[in-house]
């Protein structure tokens, strides 16, 4: 039976211990403080650039792995397990030049590219993380590519995704939202929830003043979301502060029946456009 190797992306927020029991490789994204770089959570944690971020007098800039980085891990694994299979997943094309990179690579190997398939995930950080675990657990079992993509294109399907940010000030750096709109919005506290449409883009869902407010409608909306449903798998990311992550389990545990529960930061990459302070909450049904 050949193998089938699975490749990803930091952008994918993958807790480092799951990608490591299940063989996962993960690629790094580049992140700059000015002239500064640094490879995402493998230069700089998620802890260390929380840490910086509220104290860089600019907004960092991130920068995908390019082309010959990835025909490098490519060929890499099909000289370690020769005849296998690789099937790379990447944040939304919608929001990084990540998933173009892949497909770059995958065409510059040649006869070699036809066992590398290459998947637009069409979103970001452990919305597409879980899928990325879930087909390497299927690979493990022996599952032939296909029918992983088929399985994980399902679970992608029925997946639901919220993120609330807790300040303004990094979307408005990002130039998502005016400078005005950020102060007014300071000033009345609104707390943006925020989602990842069919396309594969960020838009604006609510925006709901105070944070305890703003955590009840995120609830309110994942049970629209799901209606019939009460046994749930949820993911829950947070900027370095995993007690945000488990007071939101707790939350959401008066509503649902939590069964697979993963904590994860949300990574450098991503939390360079939504700040401190965000949680990231991604349910698909059990």
């Amino acid at each position: 039976m050949n193998r089938t190797v699975i490749v990803t992306d930091s952008t994918s927020d993958i807790p480092p211990a799951l990608a490591a029991q299940y063989g996962i490789e993960v690629v790094p994204l580049t992140l700059m403080f000015g002239e500064e770089a640094f490879r995402d959570n493998v230069d700089m944690t998620p802890e260390q650039f929380y840490e910086r971020l509220p104290r860089s007098p600019q907004l960092p800039t991130t920068s995908q792995p390019s082309p010959v980085e990835y025909m490098n891990v490519y060929r890499r694994i099909q000289e370690l397990h020769p005849g296998s299979s690789i099937l790379s997943f990447h944040i939304s094309s919608g929001l990084s030049g990540t998933y173009q990179s892949a497909v770059l690579a995958k065409s510059m190997l040649e006869e070699e590219g036809e066992a590398i398939t290459v998947v637009d995930s069409l979103s970001a950080s452990y919305g597409f993380g879980f899928m990325v675990v879930e087909a390497a657990r299927l690979a493990e079992q022996g599952t032939e590519p296909a029918e992983i993509l088929e399985k994980v294109e399902s679970l992608r399907q029925s997946r639901k995704l919220y993120f609330l940010v807790d300040t303004l000030e990094y979307l408005q750096k990002g130039g998502r939202i005016g400078k005005a709109s950020a102060i007014l919005g300071t000033l009345l506290n609104i707390k943006p929830i925020l989602s990842i449409d069919a396309e594969g883009i960020i838009y604006a869902v609510e925006k709901v003043r105070g944070r305890k407010k703003a955590v009840a409608r995120m609830i309110e909306l994942f049970k629209a979301d799901l209606p019939g449903v009460n046994t749930i798998h949820v993911a829950v990311g947070h900027t370095a502060e995993p007690a945000s992550g488990e007071e939101f389990l707790r939350e959401l545990a008066g509503h649902f029946t939590l069964k697979e529960k993963v904590l994860t930061n949300v990574g450098p990459v991503v939390g360079s456009h939504v700040g401190n302070g965000t949680l990231a909450v991604f349910i698909w049904p059990a």
